[in-house]
């Protein structure tokens, strides 16, 4: 019974430690270009798959960019995605009031016990925000968490005097 009960724990916790789950969905101006990031945690090295579509009304939308589907011929040639650590960035060029409605990013990682993960969120031109050059630090973090949790090390071996 014990070690029925700890293979399903085992099970349990290999599972989510290998989830792969979209953390955020975001969008601003940059120029006349949308731009949607689409923070995930990256937990393998397993290939990726990206979808991202536009809906206007209920209904799958219209595929803007994908590395499974092909593109609406609306936005074949005005899409341009870039895959980096942890970041799906979509670039929509030429935007306008014409491309309104709700954005959603779908990813996919190959071997993953998740089935698609997916966010989306409601882009209006007028209510978008324009892009910050400092976004792309603010969403890895990690390194600034790092240098805050050694600093009182540093202090410790007088490197850092505050």
């Amino acid at each position: 019974m014990k070690s029925t009960i700890g293979i399903a724990v085992l099970v349990t916790v290999l599972q989510v430690a290998r989830c792969q789950r979209i953390r955020s969905l975001t969008a601003c101006l940059s120029d006349q270009s949308l731009r949607l990031d689409c923070a995930y945690e990256k937990k393998t090295a397993n290939a990726l798959s990206y979808d991202f579509r536009l809906n206007r009304d209920v209904g799958v939308g219209v595929v803007v960019a994908s590395n499974q589907n092909v593109p609406n011929a609306m936005y074949k040639n005005r899409a341009n995605v870039t895959v980096s650590n942890n970041l799906v960035c979509l670039h929509l060029a030429g935007f306008t009031t014409a491309d309104e409605g709700t954005y959603v990013c779908r990813l996919k990682i190959t071997n993953d016990y998740e089935d698609n993960q997916m966010k989306n969120i409601s882009v209006f031109k007028d209510r978008l925000e324009k892009c910050a050059g400092i976004s792309l630090l603010i969403q890895n973090t990690s390194w600034l968490l790092l240098l805050l949790l050694s600093l009182p090390l540093l202090q410790a071996v007088d490197f850092v005097s505050l």
